[in-house]
């Protein structure tokens, strides 16, 4: 046998799952989500665990590989979750990935419950479950952001961060598009479906996830970082056969504006004449309650809550429209797209 032929004999057995976890200053959390794997279920065969730092300062990585993880570092570049996470599933051996972002715990019956649908149904390409957050008691953005997860089990246009992939799948759309700085999962998920996959959101508890926001500038770095995306997504796929967010971009644009008209021209009136107060808060007011009814299904009988985040959905709608604007300016320019962070590390 020449030097260049490899004994099959000698190559470690196929795993039966692959966990990818990226991460990038998550502390304590990355150290949770990783126990949380080591805890899983049902999981006939070996499983490995990769773990995808993205320039962390902490300890991440040490972190990782006394969890026994397999650790790699990405060097330079842009830091997108869409690296690392391709940097991980072309490193896996399995035929099934397990994508998981660091901050989150990991149902221990998930996976084997992804994967039975994944190996009952060849045209399923992607298995994902419920996530909600871990402590929404702890701000009122994680209380009403943790209502943007729920979704109603159905086949999907779309699936989050946490995901079961096949990993054939993967391959054969060529992974995640790494300098996309988020919105990464839905187009892949469109190049998957172009191809003739499904994407699966099944009704089963997946992750719990830690937000970790306490600050209305998070919220507002993470909503222009969804604009960006939006306005990104949107113009690479505008002429073709299935646009992508084109809807969502105009609505989006439309409110945006609404809204600062409003506020434009609300605040100087009200300095001349106060009595339109009353009228002039009734309009937040109305469009809140209209779509708290609308999302009444995601918290029945939280009436206040429903409030809050029916608040939410037209507030937002500014940043993520700063966030188009940003996209925008910076394809004029010719700048390429950078980072926008809203999380901060954990302790470790």
């Amino acid at each position: 046998m020449t030097d260049s032929m490899i004994d099959l004999r000698t190559q470690p057995p196929e795993p039966a799952l692959s966990v990818v976890v990226i991460g990038r200053n998550e502390g304590d959390r990355l150290a949770r989500c990783l126990q949380s794997v080591g805890v899983m279920r049902g999981i006939e065969g070996e499983v490995e665990v990769l773990y995808v730092d993205s320039a962390s300062t902490d300890a991440s990585p040490q972190t990782a590989r006394n969890l026994g993880a397999q650790v790699i570092v990405l060097q330079g570049g842009s830091q997108t979750a869409a690296r690392g996470r391709n940097a991980g599933w072309q490193r896996a051996r399995a035929p099934y990935v397990l994508f998981l972002d660091g901050d989150t715990v990991l149902n221990r019956d998930f996976p084997q419950t992804a994967l039975a649908a994944l190996q009952l149904n060849p045209d399923i390409a992607a298995v994902w479950g419920h996530r909600r957050e871990l402590y929404p008691e702890r701000s009122i953005y994680n209380r009403v952001l943790d209502l943007d997860w729920i979704y109603s089990p159905a086949f999907t246009e779309f699936c989050g961060g946490d995901v079961v992939m096949r990993r054939s799948a993967l391959v054969e759309a060529g992974g995640y598009d790494s300098e996309l700085i988020a919105g990464e999962e839905p187009e892949l998920c469109r190049r998957l479906r172009e191809r003739g996959y499904r994407i699966s959101h099944i009704d089963f508890p997946m992750t719990g996830h830690d937000l970790n926001m306490t600050r209305f500038s998070q919220y507002w770095r993470r909503a222009v970082r969804a604009g960006y995306a939006y306005a990104e997504i949107a113009t690479r796929y505008r002429a073709s056969a299935d646009p992508m967010w084109q809807h969502e971009c105009k609505r989006n644009l439309f409110s945006g504006i609404f809204w600062i008209a409003w506020l434009s021209l609300g605040l100087p009136l009200l300095a001349f004449a106060p009595l339109w107060l009353m009228p002039w808060l009734a309009v937040p007011a109305l469009l809140s309650a209209r779509s708290a009814w609308k999302a009444r299904a995601r918290a029945p009988g939280q009436t206040i809550l429903l409030l809050f985040y029916g608040f939410h959905s037209h507030l937002q709608q500014v940043p993520i429209l700063v966030g188009q604007l940003k996209y925008y300016r910076d394809r004029h320019l010719g700048k390429q797209a950078k980072q926008i962070e809203y999380k901060e590390g954990a302790s470790v």
